[in-house]
């Protein structure tokens, strides 16, 4: 099979040297055949010259053709022969990473690609080319990734928003993309960053979670978890709330797996990271303006379309604009059953910010109004946080009553109830009902959802 312009065409590879070959011959280029005693830095050095050496041998008619495993035994091929020819000696452990890395440089995300096959990393955070923290288990960690330049760190960037279609530049110097396997990207380069690009990946979990995964790990009881999967069935219409990292997302996917099969459902988001499973699914994502500024298709405008689609549910990654107006117009007529979430940290927060929202899409309606169409809008809203201890849980599930006065009214049902905190650094609580019965129970009970006697009672 032909590999490249330079490439060997044996399927077997190059042939090795025997022991005693290597043993007895010198290095070629000793300049890259680092010694124990030499720095580390010459393995870069390597690193750079063979993955140079290897862009040129490409062929790509050929590469395109290939499939990702095929793409990456070639690599490895192409490598181990550029070190043959050039007469590297390495030792098996800097031989096997130096091909890894420049698998993932070709392939991949260079430096932190690693970080993208461990299961445990929820969030990778790159700021400039020399730091790369990462999230395991909800906390931070520097990490000895290193890209080489700011150039460098700006070709992994282009590599991942030019896959979806979208373009960073000075002109446009942020963006918002999404990488093939659902996560979530962010880029940001100067001259609004100051200090150089700066690329923040929020992680999906490599297995999908299910709402049993939630109560196995104490983020949720099953009291909760069936109340909230009665609300999805009956078609009520769901907030969840939250702060950053807390677990918005990853809630939102598990309760869009209670929607029936039969239902057509329309998702709109500015990046797609929603991982619906049922069959009638139709997807829409948001466009930024092209490179003379027009162009541009906003979450608003695709609630508009939304409309017009026939959907028996509509399910916003998350309201943060002037689309909350028609998302509420279209709640209050007919359109049942909607999810969303919204970036807050209680649910009197997530009230607000929806209403500072609307006061944003230029409407001139009183507060009044504007209370009222959130309260009939809205039937449920979780809260989810991200504690100290970087344990994320369901902390409150409050009912919207409607309006007392000029306020919109709500009660808890459920609460996280924290009592402090061990001397593990564990936040300790318990969750429990408040003694309040919500006021949406005739609702569950003719969708044929049946709660389990006693669910609601504080005793």
């Amino acid at each position: 099979m032909k590999i490249g312009k330079k490439g060997r065409e044996d399927s077997e590879g190059p042939a090795q040297p025997s022991a005693r070959e290597t043993a007895e011959s010198p290095p070629k280029s000793p300049l890259f055949a680092p010694r124990k005693d030499e720095p580390r830095d010459e393995l870069r050095e390597l690193k750079e010259h063979l993955h140079r050496q290897l862009v040129e041998r490409i062929d790509y008619s050929v590469w395109e053709s290939l499939e990702a495993g095929d793409l990456r035994d070639q690599v490895t091929r192409v490598v181990e022969a550029l070190l043959v020819e050039q007469g590297v000696q390495l030792t098996e452990f800097d031989r096997r990473r130096l091909i890894e890395e420049i698998r993932n440089e070709t392939l991949g995300l260079g430096p932190i690609e690693q970080f993208l096959h461990d299961p445990m990393v929820s969030d990778i955070l790159v700021n400039g080319h020399g730091q790369v923290y990462i999230e395991r288990y909800g906390k931070l960690e520097l990490t000895n990734a290193r890209f080489r330049d700011d150039s460098h760190l700006m070709q992994v960037i282009d590599r991942i928003v030019s896959r979806v279609g979208r373009r960073v530049d000075e002109s446009s110097p942020m963006v918002d993309a999404r990488l093939p396997d659902g996560s979530r990207v962010n880029a940001i380069i100067p001259p609004l960053a100051i200090d150089g690009p700066v690329l923040s990946i929020r992680r999906f979990g490599v297995r999908q979670l299910f709402m049993n995964d939630l109560i196995r790990l104490n983020s949720i009881t099953a009291e909760m978890a069936e109340l909230i999967r009665g609300a999805v069935k009956a078609k009520l219409n769901v907030l969840i709330s939250g702060g950053t990292g807390s677990g918005k997302t990853t809630l939102l996917n598990i309760l869009s797996g209670y929607i029936p099969p039969e239902e057509r459902i329309v998702t709109i988001e500015d990046a797609a990271e929603l991982q619906l499973q049922q069959p009638h699914v139709v997807r829409l994502e948001t466009r930024p303006p092209n490179i003379e500024g027009s162009g541009e298709v906003t979450q608003r405008d695709l609630v508009r379309n939304a409309l017009r689609m026939r959907p028996d549910r509509i399910v916003v990654g998350e309201v943060r604009g002037d689309e909350v107006m028609d998302m509420f117009q279209a709640m209050n007529t007919g359109h049942e059953g909607s999810l969303t979430t919204i970036h807050a940290n209680s649910p009197r927060d997530a009230l607000a910010r929806l209403e500072t929202l609307m006061l944003l899409t230029g409407y001139s309606l009183p507060e009044k109004g504007m209370r009222e169409m959130m309260s009939s809008a809205l039937d449920l809203i979780v809260q989810v946080s991200r504690l100290s201890d970087g344990t994320r849980k369901i902390v409150s599930l409050s009912e919207v009553t409607g309006m007392e006065g000029e306020v919109v009214s709500t009660q808890e049902i459920f609460v996280f109830e924290r009592t402090g905190v061990s001397e593990s650094g564990e936040v300790l609580g318990r969750f429990r009902p408040t003694g309040v019965s919500p006021s949406f129970l005739n609702r569950l009970v003719l969708a044929g959802v049946n709660l389990p006697q006693g669910i609601f009672s504080s005793l």
